[in-house]
């Protein structure tokens, strides 16, 4: 099935467990996206969320092709009002939502050479290139070279990388009919 997460068409209360991973973080308004979730859960049914977020993020040692694939990364990203740091909102926009018993978790993954998601923050931005070049935020031949400087820095196993923080996030329903 494929659909719009903002209004999927789905009949309300369906669900005993609604759950979005790294959905929220795509778009410009991600409460509106909570409140369909909210929708389509039955009342004392449960959301879930499984979210990035990007403001805190490590490789050492440190290296400039790293912070500058950062901030291309950022300015790329946020272009539409999507919310790199939505991972630490997630319990706010639970609340407003209505949700209750919310509880959190948060991850920080920790990538060896050989993990593809080492790779994660070059890779989104390699993937937004033409993008990045039609936003003038770098020349073709300075992406190419910081591509490889960032990549040949990463592919040493001695380098430590963490790219984002995860928030696992849940709430319930509230049932008014208790």
């Amino acid at each position: 099935m494929a659909a719009d997460a903002r209004d999927t068409g789905l009949p309300s209360g369906s669900f005993d467990l609604v759950h979005a991973r790294t959905v929220l973080v795509t778009v410009p308004e991600p409460a509106v996206v909570v409140a369909e979730m909210v929708r389509l859960a039955r009342p004392g049914g449960w959301i879930a969320s499984l979210e990035p977020d990007a403001e805190y993020s490590l490789c050492y040692p440190a290296h400039p092709a790293w912070t500058r694939v950062g901030e291309i990364f950022h300015a790329a990203f946020g272009r539409n009002g999507a919310d790199l740091c939505i991972g630490r909102r997630l319990t706010e926009l639970y609340g407003a939502a209505g949700l209750e018993d919310i509880g959190v978790e948060a991850r920080a993954g920790v990538y060896r050479a050989s993990d593809s998601r080492r790779t994660i923050r070059p890779d989104l931005v390699r993937s937004m290139r033409p993008m990045i070049l039609d936003m003038g935020l770098i020349g073709e031949r300075e992406l190419d070279e910081l591509d490889r400087a960032v990549r040949e820095h990463l592919d040493d196993p001695r380098t430590l990388v963490m790219p984002h923080l995860t928030f696992l996030v849940w709430g319930r329903k509230p049932d008014l009919t208790r």
